[in-house]
Order: C-alpha cells, then structure tokens, then sequence
C-alpha cells in the first residue's frame, strides 16, 4: 500500500498549501476494514468494554459486537457496516 502511495505522489497536485496533504483517503482506509478490536484490562475492564459498546451499537446500530475474557483481559471486536463508519468511530472517541 505505501508503496503504491509513494509511486503516486508524482501525480498529485496540492492546491491547498495550508494542509499539505496528498493522500487520497480511499488509497488508505480499504472498504473491508470494518473489524475494531479493543482490549481492556484491570478490575472494570468488563464494564468498559461493555460501555464501548454501548456507544458503538448506539451511533452506528448495525455494528455487531462480541466481548471475550482473554489471557487476564477482556477484549471486545465490534464489527461495523461500513468502514467509515469505524474511522468515525476511533476519531470520535480518541482511539
């Protein structure tokens, strides 16, 4: 991928010379990268994974989740409908 992005930089004119990028966003974010999978650790590891999933299932209603106990930590993989959807995800909580 960052190779394909390297060789198509030549291509690319930035008029914006406030922001400097030159990266399309579909040459990054691939429309099958929808799984996140967070882990969650300590004596309300549970409780925040359910709570992350609670804000998921509420700003995207399709997404699918499932929490498991994993080697001393709880981990939850939440499946989104759509990319964006879960960039809008980690950009609007900060992951």
């Amino acid at each position: 991928m960052i190779k394909q992005i390297k060789q198509q930089q030549g291509h690319v004119s930035d008029s914006c010379t406030d922001c400097g990028s030159y990266v399309d966003i579909g040459a990054v974010v691939e429309a099958e990268d929808t799984l996140l999978v967070l882990s969650f650790i300590g004596d309300n590891a549970l409780l925040q994974a359910q709570t992350m999933q609670q804000i998921a299932q509420q700003r995207f209603t399709d997404t699918k989740a499932d929490i498991k106990n994993v080697d001393n930590s709880i981990s939850l993989q939440l499946e989104f409908a759509f990319s964006v959807e879960k960039m809008i995800f980690q950009l609007e909580n900060q992951l």
